[in-house]
């Protein structure tokens, strides 16, 4: 029995589409930029990235694998034609019974079963693999805002989810559509307000008025 902390990477590959994802969506625009990232090397570096990139899973009482960060990876390369990666376990709970899996996943934030709203759905509505994760273009913004010193990067999980629901407040999703440059500018500004001073990573007003 492994320990439930343990990083224990698998030395063999496993086929991305058996890999179960933990989130309902991505942002688009930021599994795009990945791919665009990834047809910039050659082919060893390629070879070379999939050996050192491997995805954080958590290993099920159904023998499966739920991934618990690097979704975006995971869509960015099944969209490149890859068909395998390697993992690590962070966390064995195959001795969990089946109806208590989900609880405990969502005990230990290592699910986070929003819909591209916002809005919590069953667990039973999880994407059953990473092609079916859809698009939310809030999560592309708060990704692009972590990226451009909007916030800082954090530990807590799911962190830029909760950046993308304090952006769905304050923009329409037409807005961030329409002009994603414009929209940015807005977000920047909302992140360095009082308003976000709840946020992980939250950097603080631009000055101090």
């Amino acid at each position: 029995m492994t320990t439930t902390n343990a990083r224990e990477p698998r030395v063999h590959p496993v086929p991305i589409l058996s890999l179960r994802p933990t989130q309902m969506t991505v942002g688009m625009r930021e599994v795009k930029e990945k791919r665009k990232r990834w047809r910039e090397h050659g082919k060893k570096k390629q070879a070379d990235l999939l050996g050192t990139h491997m995805i954080p899973v958590v290993h099920g009482p159904d023998e499966r694998y739920y991934v618990i960060d690097h979704h975006h990876l995971g869509r960015a390369l099944h969209d490149e034609g890859i068909k395998e990666v390697l993992v690590t376990v962070v966390g064995d709970l195959r001795m969990v019974e089946r109806e208590a899996f989900w609880g405990v996943m969502d005990n230990k934030r290592w699910v986070y079963p929003y819909d591209s709203k916002g809005e919590r759905r069953p667990f039973r509505d999880l994407p059953k693999s990473v092609a079916d994760l859809k698009d939310d273009p809030f999560r592309s913004l708060a990704g692009e805002l972590r990226r451009m010193g909007g916030f800082a990067k954090d530990t807590t999980p799911f962190s830029e989810f909760l950046w993308a629901d304090f952006l769905r407040r304050k923009l329409s999703r037409k807005a961030v559509d329409a002009n994603f440059d414009r929209a940015l500018e807005k977000a920047l500004a909302a992140a360095k307000s009082k308003d976000a001073v709840y946020l992980p990573g939250w950097c603080g007003p631009a000055d101090d008025d």
